[in-house]
């Protein structure tokens, strides 16, 4: 299998899921914003020209969440979800899906306004209510861990998705000085050593 990946993006949960499978891949990498990546031939990829995707014989596929999915469906044998009949089942597919949907938000417009956009174009007011909004959401992510090493009982593709996540909230200045559960679990997180291959990758 191949994966189209940047360094320092959502494309970290393809490779850290793959090492923590032991899955075998090839790597494309790329630098974001590459202009081959705006080329028609990588737009047959990814449509928007970002990454991950992920090719599977015939199968393309190019959402992170959508990834981690399809990978542990067709090739997890079981690991990292619990069976749909499990009383996590139901907090691993919260979980699974509150990355994309809560925490990435917020995180955009902090990652947009602070690091991509010329100085001259930034608004701070917008960073002040994504970064008001991101410790909303990370609220929830600290009452999800309580009592719990990982989100859904046991180390699962959820992590890897609102895991990665709440690294990078912290990463751009999301507070969690208040969340000792988050703060915790992000250092649990980055003790595994798939994922610091994953990080490693350039």
């Amino acid at each position: 299998m191949k994966i189209y990946h940047a360094p320092n993006s959502r494309s970290v949960r393809a490779v850290w899921l793959f090492e923590e499978l032991e899955l075998p891949y090839e790597l494309e990498i790329h630098a974001l914003g590459d202009p081959k990546m705006r080329s028609a031939e990588y737009r047959a990829v990814h449509p928007m020209g970002r990454v991950p995707a992920v090719v599977d014989g015939d199968v393309t596929i190019f959402e992170s969440g959508a990834i981690v999915e399809y990978i542990l469906a067709r090739h997890g044998a079981g690991r990292l979800r619990p069976d749909v009949a499990s009383p996590s089942f139901p907090d691993y597919l919260q979980w699974l899906h509150y990355a994309e949907g809560m925490l990435m938000p917020p995180v955009n417009i902090i990652f947009v306004e602070t690091l991509f956009l010329p100085e001259e174009r930034r608004n701070q007011t917008n960073v002040d209510r994504a970064r008001k909004l991101l410790g909303r959401m990370l609220d929830a992510v600290e009452q999800g861990l309580e009592g719990k090493e990982y989100l859904a009982g046991e180390f699962s593709g959820a992590d890897i998705m609102t895991g990665h996540a709440c690294i990078v909230s912290a990463r751009l200045g999301g507070d969690i000085s208040d969340k000792p559960n988050v703060e915790a679990y992000i250092d649990r997180l980055q003790a595994r050593p798939a994922l610091q291959k994953a990080w490693a990758v350039k």
